[in-house]
């Protein structure tokens, strides 16, 4: 399966079906190779640099926001932060929501506008330093070396594998 947005216990379900059938599922959220490399260089950098905050752009037409990478990439941050981050001023918030959502402590930013396709950075500040990391799919076409490898790579494979990140490691 090739979406975002299940739920857990669509997850559930899913792994239930696929263990009772004997037939191995995968659910991959997201086939762009260089965005799961973007999520495991960002859970990395969490590591010493708890500060961040994510901003994902995508088409007007995606119907989840945020949109299921940064979903993962913020639960990925939580899980590998050896500190929490400092809170910052609220006191500064004028706009309701305006710093968008959060994850595990990691906000949020989703953007929709026509011309994008799908587009994630990861900001890290530090005491005198930003880190950026940042993923870019221009064309639909970067999803396809995902689509190949994660085939190559299910065979002989049990149960329900989820992300692309399960079949690199």
């Amino acid at each position: 399966i090739g979406t975002s947005g299940l739920s857990a216990p669509e997850l559930s379900q899913l792994r239930k079906s696929s263990e009772e059938r004997g037939v191995p599922a995968l659910y991959i959220p997201n086939f762009a190779i260089g965005a799961v490399l973007m999520m495991k260089f960002a859970s990395e950098a969490a590591k010493y640099m708890p500060e961040c905050e994510i901003i994902e752009l995508h088409h007007e037409k995606k119907a989840d926001a945020p949109s299921g990478t940064a979903t993962r990439t913020a639960e990925l941050i939580a899980a590998h932060r050896l500190r929490r981050p400092d809170k910052g001023r609220s006191d500064m918030i004028r706009v309701e929501g305006v710093r968008g959502g959060a994850i595990g402590e990691t906000p949020i930013h989703s953007v929709r506008l026509p011309g994008l396709l799908a587009h994630q950075m990861v900001i890290f500040g530090g005491t005198g330093e930003v880190l950026t990391i940042r993923h870019d799919s221009m064309d639909r076409s970067s999803f396809m070396g995902g689509v190949l490898f994660a085939l190559r790579a299910f065979q002989g494979r049990e149960g329900l594998i989820v992300g692309l990140e399960s079949l690199l490691n």
